[in-house]
């Protein structure tokens, strides 16, 4: 019989929300995508009974190498503060920090992944003055470091896994534990900033139902407005590697179905873009933030040929909250 994938999550400085998003998994939901992996689910802080001895034991256990743990999940950014001794955030019941944990268990196992953007490289707990200096596993911010250290690699050959998001989609979970259980993820299957291929090597603007108004350069001018929110709204689904638009959340949406522009969470330092989310900052009426790949002169130019050519159709819809103007019935030519 093949053995059965162990893994061991562990929260710490963060909202619970890539749990709370891993939960909305649906055919098959969480627990039966772990069950037909072949993947034990040993111990999470909310979804397990077991708790205070019972837990303890088994974090000593791995730590003392009697139990072997083929990956350690962390969910929420590691607090290191107040001056690197990590007291503001304690394991209850263990007098240790849980960076201190951290650093004993990533010693142990196969691999370690960062669940949300919060463990990958700091996330929102990092933002601002960052009383609690907090960081990633492997990241703090766009610098490699973090609690384990740049040069750090998992038993298993990788550096840590990190699947950004804010919060996570649940597939980006379970299909990356589905590609440990089958030992069918490599180097080369993560990107630059070691997050899987398999959802990063695709943009939010792939399959965004505003591209025909991004198309034409018809812009949303203000919240509910059907148009393209990269000119004015902030939208960032240009450069944001992620495929929210083609995995949709919850079978149907994604925040740019939902009228919101996409943040870029999947990103280091998003938290703090230096302007409001929802404001797309220019210069010389040109949006600083260009399409990934997109050179600023080709984008000019584009821009001013296709608002030259937007059917009256996308102008108007770009700018209410309802299709004003539908399409224009095609009348075949008869022979």
């Amino acid at each position: 019989m093949t053995r059965r994938l162990s893994v061991l999550w562990l929260q710490s400085g963060g909202c619970g929300g890539c749990t709370m998003s891993l939960l909305c998994a649906e055919a098959p939901d969480f627990f039966a995508t772990l069950e037909g992996a072949g993947i034990d689910l040993l111990w999470h802080p909310t979804l397990s009974e077991e708790t205070g001895a019972e837990a303890l034991d088994l974090l000593d256990a791995i730590v003392a190498g009697t139990r072997p743990l083929d990956v350690l999940c962390l969910e929420g950014s590691v607090l290191r503060g107040p001056n690197g001794t990590g007291r503001f955030h304690m394991l209850a019941g263990t007098g240790r920090a849980t960076a201190e944990w951290l650093r004993l268990l990533a010693a142990r196992a196969h691999h370690v992944v960062a669940v949300g953007s919060c463990a990958a490289f700091g996330g929102i707990t990092a933002g601002g003055a960052n009383p609690a200096d907090a960081c990633g596993l492997q990241y703090d911010g766009r610098q490699k470091g973090g609690l384990l250290g740049a040069d750090f690699t998992a038993e298993g050959g990788l550096p840590v896994i990190n699947i950004a998001g804010c919060p996570t989609h649940p597939n980006w979970v379970t299909e990356t534990l589905m590609l440990l259980a089958a030992e069918a993820l490599a180097h080369g299957d993560l990107d630059h900033l070691q997050r899987p291929r398999f959802y990063a090597d695709h943009l939010v603007h792939h399959g965004c139902t505003r591209n025909e108004y991004y198309e034409y350069k018809a812009s949303a001018e203000k919240p509910s407005d059907l148009g393209c929110m990269m000119e004015h709204m902030g939208c960032l689904g240009t450069q944001a590697h992620a495929d929210c638009n083609t995995r949709l959340w919850n079978g149907e949406g994604s925040c740019t179905r939902g009228g919101y522009a996409c943040i870029n969470c999947t990103a280091p330092e998003f938290e703090e873009p230096g302007h409001p989310f929802a404001e797309t900052p220019k210069f010389a009426g040109i949006p600083i933030g260009l399409p990934t790949d997109m050179p600023k002169a080709w984008f000019v130019a584009l821009s001013s040929l296709a608002k030259a050519a937007t059917p009256e159709r996308v102008r108007r819809n770009a700018a209410t909250d309802h299709i004003a103007v539908p399409p224009t019935i095609h009348q075949p030519r008869r022979r």
